[in-house]
């Protein structure tokens, strides 16, 4: 059933890497750990993000030139170079790992708030930008996500699939029909809507 563990291996020498708190399983050469801040502004600002976004506040980087290897997963470990991107792009909430340290993070909020609320969804996504690699743990292996590209069009998406989207689309959380009747006609109800031009990442199922 290929269900076995995986890991991530990174070459320090190539770039800074920064990862997941509490990720790293073990290193060898000479790699050090610092927590990434940049004085007290910079804790405030990712500690607020960390807040907002569900992700860990401080993400450690490890500088150097050794080796260094993160925790095994179950789930399949998914690399996407951001500057496929456009240099910027979103992340579903819990799916981060690690990333070139040069790359910058922030929170981005979902345009329309108050269906985000009556979605159960969160307010707020993890939004990479500059140039890079992302390493994400996605439910399925690359080959089997979705790509849909978007030329000034919508995608409407009935759950949670989004692995990741371009940075430049508009992201909301909307009624699947124009009408409260209408969406209880349809069944469906709430839908995630993707507007604009790029890309977006989606897994075969609910995640």
């Amino acid at each position: 059933m290929n269900v076995r563990r995986r890991q991530l291996v990174c070459d320090v020498s190539q770039s800074n890497i920064t990862i997941q708190a509490g990720a790293m399983q073990w290193m060898a050469g000479e790699v050090k750990a610092t927590t990434g801040l940049k004085g007290v502004g910079d804790f405030i600002g990712k500690t607020i993000r960390g807040k907002m976004t569900k992700e860990s506040s401080i993400k450690p980087e490890y500088t150097g030139t050794g080796t260094l290897v993160l925790e095994p997963t179950y789930k399949h470990i998914l690399l996407l170079d951001v500057d496929e991107w456009h240099q910027s792009l979103v992340i579903e909430d819990g799916l981060f790992l690690a990333c070139d340290s040069g790359l910058k993070h922030k929170a981005v909020m979902r345009s329309n708030l108050s269906s985000a609320a009556l979605g159960g969804e969160g307010l707020f996504n993890l939004g990479i930008s500059g140039q890079g690699t992302i390493a994400l743990e996605s439910p399925v292996a690359r080959e089997e996500l979705i790509e849909i590209e978007l030329e000034n069009d919508e995608l409407k998406v009935d759950g949670n699939m989004a692995i990741a989207w371009s940075g430049g689309l508009e992201f909301t959380v909307e009624r699947s029909g124009k009408t409260l009747m209408g969406s209880a006609a349809s069944g469906e109800g709430l839908v995630n809507v993707y507007r604009g031009t790029g890309k977006v990442l989606m897994a075969p199922f609910l995640q």
